[in-house]
């Protein structure tokens, strides 16, 4: 059974009309879940707790459409590869 990992992260954005961080070093990561619901209900919470800061957006980034378990790892994978 394929794990479906999800990274909920967020913080302040340069233009709230785009996805640029102010500050990369700052990003707020939330965590990592185990499926789309609890990722969803820890986006929520995140957003609602900024809602009065138009700069501050959080994502959900599906972390297992990232990967391809079947494709080697290529050199930047691993280490000392």
């Amino acid at each position: 059974m394929t794990q479906r990992l999800h990274l909920v992260f967020g913080g302040e954005l340069v233009d709230p009309s785009k996805t640029t961080f102010k500050d990369p070093t700052q990003i707020h990561v939330v965590g990592v879940f185990p499926d789309y619901k609890s990722a969803y209900a820890a986006w929520k919470a995140e957003a609602q707790r900024t809602v009065d800061d138009a700069h501050t957006r959080y994502f959900i980034a599906h972390l297992h459409r990232l990967r391809d378990e079947e494709a080697e790892a290529g050199p930047t994978e691993e280490l000392g590869g």
